[in-house]
Formats: structure tokens, sequence, C-alpha cells
């Protein structure tokens, strides 16, 4: 049995709330992590996903563009974070193969 650190178990489930398209099982096979151990933490945590909003805004309006730079904005602070889950998963496993 792994013991993963509480920083690592919280990247986790943010990164899960912070893709609403991924499965559990994707998120967990991308970490390296079982599946179950992943729906564990994210139960613990009490997480959910949060909601989208949809724009109403016409197409080519000052505000769809608004709504366009805020989604994007949004996605491109996801994949940061996503990146950096990533960076200290891959420190955290190669520690732990060192003998």
């Amino acid at each position: 049995m792994k013991n993963y650190p509480p920083e690592f178990k919280a990247d986790t489930v943010a990164l899960y709330q912070s893709r609403p398209g991924a499965t559990i099982k994707q998120i967990a096979a991308d970490l390296g992590v079982n599946p179950e151990t992943l729906r564990n933490w994210i139960r613990a945590a009490g997480a959910s996903r949060p909601r989208g909003r949809q724009a109403d805004a016409p197409v080519g309006s000052a505000a769809a563009w608004e709504v366009e730079n805020a989604a994007l904005r949004k996605k491109i602070r996801e994949l940061e974070e996503e990146r950096e889950i990533l960076r200290k998963a891959a420190k955290y496993f190669a520690g732990e193969t060192r003998w």
C-alpha cells in the first residue's frame, strides 16, 4: 500500500474538480493512482465539480469576447495547475524508485 502526501492528494482532487470532462479513471491513470483510491480522496474531501455558465451574449459582441477571454483565462489556470500536479507526481515517483 502506497502512502501519498496530503498535498498530492489535495492537488489530485483539485485536478478532478478542474476537468469536468475527465473521469476518475482517466485522471487516476494519468497520475498512476488506483481509481478507487482517487474516488476515496474525492469523497473524503467532499469535492464536487463546479457547474459552468453558458454565455448568452451574441457572437461578435464585446460581451461575447469578454466571456471567451474569461473562459480562456480559466483554462490557462487549469492547465497550469495540471502541469504543476504532474510535476509534483513525477518528482514524488522519481524519489520513490531510488534505492
